[in-house]
């Protein structure tokens, strides 16, 4: 049942003795996980050196992008829940939009704030304009407010993450 790995593994474990890394015990057995993978799946995001370069580059998104969403996550997969309330109302808008998970990126994070002089995460901004973050798009999206402002985008682009 066990294979011969898992036989010295599990006896090492009994000696006491340590395992190789790429081997983890969980009260289910033993797991067998590797110790990486081929440099063209890993994750290709752009290093931010400063927080004058990610100022730039906040800049750059913001006015290239019709609709901008700074978040924690991804629209597919929001990591915290005011960025997944900001999220589920573009989309009940029907607005495409691009964003940026500042979790990825520390300099970026910290850089957004201090462009909009807004401390909270998500934030909004739509033609270059900062509209604010979740309380604030939460009760323009209730108001009908949002709507407007998205009337005057006619984004047609679709949802992108950056």
């Amino acid at each position: 049942m066990f294979s011969s790995v898992a036989r010295v593994t599990s006896r090492r474990l009994a000696a006491g003795r340590s395992i190789p890394s790429a081997v983890a015990t969980t009260q289910f057995g033993v797991r067998f996980f590797s110790d990486g993978s081929h440099d063209d799946f890993a994750p290709k995001r752009k290093p931010v050196a400063d927080e004058d370069q990610a100022i730039k580059m906040i800049d750059d998104h913001v006015k290239s992008n019709p609709v901008m969403l700074y978040m924690k996550g991804n629209p597919s997969m929001p990591m915290c829940g005011f960025s997944s309330t900001v999220v589920q109302i573009l989309k009940k808008e029907g607005v495409d939009f691009s964003s940026v998970n500042v979790l990825d990126y520390p300099q970026i994070r910290e850089g957004v704030k201090k462009y909009s002089e807004w401390p909270t995460i998500p934030q909004l901004y739509v033609n270059g304009e900062f509209i604010g973050g979740c309380d604030i798009i939460t009760q323009m999206h209730e108001n009908g407010e949002l709507k407007e402002v998205f009337e005057e985008v006619g984004s047609g682009e679709k949802e992108q993450s950056k």
